[in-house]
């Protein structure tokens, strides 16, 4: 029996308003303020929320001495499409020369790394 259940990731940020508007328009739902942190709700899958971490440094694509500590994998019918969304809504590509592979990485606004997974 499980002790817990997901309440939400939790991505460190430097402006938390301005992340939680890209993973709204990558995802769906609706951003919900809360001084130095923003939920997204409403959106399918595990519910996302953005911690202000002042300081912040973005993790590195793949280095053990800066390691991504977390990533997400999203799902989606078509990785061409995605990908072109992704990248007008202002991801940046981190590894996504192999097109045979079912997946590619990018970096969302803030640094951190997620992947669009056609699995």
């Amino acid at each position: 029996m499980a002790l817990a259940t997901v309440g939400a990731v939790v991505l460190d940020c430097p402006d938390p308003v301005a992340l939680a508007d890209f993973y709204a328009a990558l995802l769906g739902g609706e951003v919900r303020r809360q001084e130095d942190w923003v939920d997204l709700e409403g959106s399918a899958g595990a519910p996302l929320a953005f911690q202000a971490a002042p300081g912040f440094v973005p993790p590195k694509w793949p280095r053990a001495d800066a390691s991504q500590q977390v990533h997400l994998d999203l799902k989606v019918a078509d990785l061409d499409a995605a990908e072109r969304e992704v990248l007008a809504l202002g991801a940046t590509v981190l590894d996504a020369e192999d097109r045979e592979r079912s997946f590619r990485v990018y970096a969302d606004p803030a640094g951190h790394p997620f992947c669009l997974c056609a699995c």
